[in-house]
């Protein structure tokens, strides 16, 4: 169905044509079993002490304000996150805003976390319980000058209502966010973060999602950190604000967040460098051009535990996940692997 309505649907404003899949979500229509394979047991994993059916799952920016996550988990995901979400209702960047690459299966954008804001996620996830593993990522205003008061106030807010928080500090399009990869800022930062958890005796995993565009040198130190604050997990990585030098495609040159094919092989190397230090203390979530059984297994066995895909969905439609999945379950039996897990590292 989505071959045949693709052409329709690239026709339409990238931005006009999310807001299409959104509202098609909310209907809820298609049955989960049409979503499900042969042999999914093999996929079986663990995250942060949760069981999941499989281990790919949807990036943040999708459902950017929770409003279609359950219909999300019929697609067949693993699990789902949320986000990113600001404090305060926030508009965004002016428009036009995301660039379909399509000669370079990518995507542009800069958003700038447009999102209805906390009390609005807060009361949507309160009210329709996730059926399923659900993160929400939070990030600051764009107007606030202490961002760091933003993440506590997220945090303190909505740890309730998710299994998981990724702390996003690495998208490009927020000024000066990206600061927080530096030493001494994600020390205060973690530090903060840390004290109220235990002041308010928050349980939840605390997730750091981070940047492509980082000096190798920096890596030993956010490790550090990570392991000092006893974060329970990376995401590698978020889009690039660099790496144009290869696309052919006109679009090029706007300013923004790179996603897609283009930061496969980029992300693909930076598990690698931080699962060789961190190994299994904590798990990796692997992003960055996933698009078939292939792709996801090049990051799994680069050191990641779970996948997450955004992407690839915009280019290949809502049954990318199905596909994922039987090509996957394929090439663990032709590996003679008895599961996903087993798949974890062996090419780091």
């Amino acid at each position: 169905m989505f071959s045949f309505l693709r052409p329709y649907i690239f026709s339409l404003d990238p931005e006009a044509a999310h807001e299409l899949a959104i509202k098609s979500l909310k209907l809820n229509f298609i049955p989960e079993n049409f979503f499900q394979v042969k042999d999914e047991h093999m996929l079986a994993t663990l995250l942060f002490g949760k069981n999941l059916k499989n281990p790919i799952g949807l990036a943040a920016g999708f459902d950017k304000s929770a409003e279609v996550y359950n219909s999300l988990f019929k697609l067949g995901f693993g699990f789902v996150e949320v986000g990113t979400v600001t404090l305060k209702k926030q508009l965004g960047n002016p428009k036009p805003r995301i660039f379909r690459l399509e000669k370079d299966s990518a995507m542009i954008n800069r958003l700038g976390f447009n999102n209805h804001g906390a009390d609005i996620v807060l009361d949507r996830i309160s009210k329709d319980s996730p059926n399923g593993m659900l993160g929400l990522n939070i990030g600051p205003n764009k107007e606030t000058k202490n961002k760091e008061e933003d993440f506590l106030a997220c945090l303190s807010k909505l740890h309730k209502i998710a299994n998981y928080i990724t702390i996003n500090i690495s998208s490009p399009n927020t000024e000066g966010l990206r600061d927080y990869h530096q030493k001494e800022s994600m020390n205060k930062l973690l530090g903060r973060l840390d004290k109220l958890k235990k002041e308010k005796k928050i349980n939840k995993p605390l997730i750091v999602k981070i940047s492509p565009d980082i000096d190798r040198n920096e890596i030993s130190g956010i490790i550090e950190l990570i392991f000092k604050y006893k974060i329970n997990g990376i995401i590698v990585s978020n889009t690039s604000d660099k790496n144009r030098e290869k696309l052919i495609d006109e679009k090029k040159e706007e300013k923004g967040g790179l996603s897609g094919k283009p930061i496969k092989g980029l992300s693909t190397e930076m598990i690698k460098i931080f699962y060789k230090e961190i190994k299994d203390k904590i798990p990796i979530i692997g992003v960055g051009g996933v698009d078939s059984g292939e792709s996801a297994f090049e990051k799994i066995s680069s050191g990641a535990s779970a996948v997450q895909l955004y992407t690839g969905m915009v280019y290949k439609g809502p049954g990318v996940v199905k596909e994922i999945k039987k090509d996957l379950i394929s090439i663990l039996k032709k590996e003679k692997l008895r599961n996903i897990d087993e798949a974890v590292g062996i090419n780091a």
